[in-house]
């Protein structure tokens, strides 16, 4: 019984040294990038004008993040980042309350609401650490 009983803890010390080593809080996770919406510069925002058509706004911001089949008349343009591993250590910052909202009559530009949010530029990603490959073409 004396011998079960320490094989048993034996185990169960080991266990927990094996699952505390290749666990989260030693070694730390990978975590990748989160980018989820439209990023926008105030240099795109500051083209909108009062009046223009879908076409010309999709044109310059390209498509919505968000259009609401109950307001089709309503646009929105929303950005958050999330940085990941290598863009913490690169020094960039979580992105949030980016958000931009276009209504439109009829097909035109009605009002613009939300441009503050929208910085001047956004930050960049941090370079790849995959290397390129260049094969000889077969």
């Amino acid at each position: 019984m004396r011998k079960i009983m320490l094989a048993l803890v034996a185990t169960t010390a080991l266990s927990g040294l094996v699952s505390s080593i290749s666990g989260c809080s030693v070694f730390g996770v990978y975590r990748i990038d989160i980018p989820q919406g439209t990023p926008l510069t105030q240099a795109q925002v500051s083209q909108l004008r009062v009046g223009m058509t879908q076409q010309q706004v999709r044109y310059i911001l390209g498509s919505p993040s968000l259009t609401d089949t109950l307001q089709p008349n309503r646009w929105d343009y929303v950005y958050n980042y999330r940085p990941g591993t290598y863009a913490k250590k690169a020094g960039l910052k979580a992105v949030n309350d980016q958000h931009l909202i276009l209504t439109f009559d009829k097909d035109v530009l009605k009002t613009i609401e939300g441009a503050q949010s929208i910085p001047a530029a956004q930050p960049g990603l941090p370079e790849s650490r995959d290397t390129t490959l260049n094969a000889p073409p077969l």
